[in-house]
This record gives structure tokens, sequence and C-alpha cells, in this order.
């Protein structure tokens, strides 16, 4: 298994100030270690994430190459989601999504929006 190169000082200042404006103070975060199948699904690589818990929202962000994003929010088992696409070019990109999605996923839960 290969492992992606940390995230930089100013990819980890980029989520801690936008996770801080978005829920207007600051936010605990891990970096935690994962492992992702490669694209072609032949083996696992380890690549570094950020994890974030917001009310019972779990999010997790990783690096998955240089220059290339994951992510995903789940509130157990049963529920996982992402945004529909694999990988993002843009870290600010796949972060911003990630939020958007989720609170349009809270707004549906408590059906303010269909």
């Amino acid at each position: 298994m290969s492992k992606t190169p940390d995230f930089t000082e100013s990819e980890a200042k980029l989520i801690e100030d936008t996770l801080a404006e978005r829920y207007g103070k600051s936010v605990e975060t891990e970096h935690v270690d994962i492992e992702m199948p490669s694209k072609d699904d032949e083996q696992l690589y380890v690549c570094p994430a950020v994890y974030w818990e917001h009310k019972d929202c779990h999010f997790v962000l990783a690096k998955t190459g240089e220059g290339e994003f994951a992510s995903q929010f789940f509130y157990g088992p049963e529920e996982q989601f992402s945004t529909g696409k694999d990988f993002y070019d843009d870290l600010s990109d796949c972060l911003l999504s990630t939020l958007r999605v989720q609170a349009d996923h809270e707004l549906k839960k408590q059906g303010a929006i269909k």
C-alpha cells in the first residue's frame, strides 16, 4: 500500500478557516489516515484525511493524491452520503460542495425542501 502525501499547511488552514466560517466558531478536527480503493479497485492505498463532527453528522475529507480530494458525510453505517462526484481537483470546491450537500440533506430531512 502506498501513502498519499499529507495535507500541506495551507490546505489544513483552508479547511480550518472554512469550517470556522461555516459554523461560526472554531471546529475541532482530527487528522487521520484512511484506506481508499485505487481507481481501478485493484488495491487499497492509505491517504490522509480530516475528520470532524457537527451535531449528529460526521465528515471525512481525504487527500487522495497530489491536488486530488474526496469526501463524504454520514450519520451512521446505514446513512452514508457523498456529493455525487468521486474526486475533486480543488480542495475548496470539495469542501464547499460537501458542506452544501449536507446542509441540503438536513433541510430535506426537516421537510424544508423537496
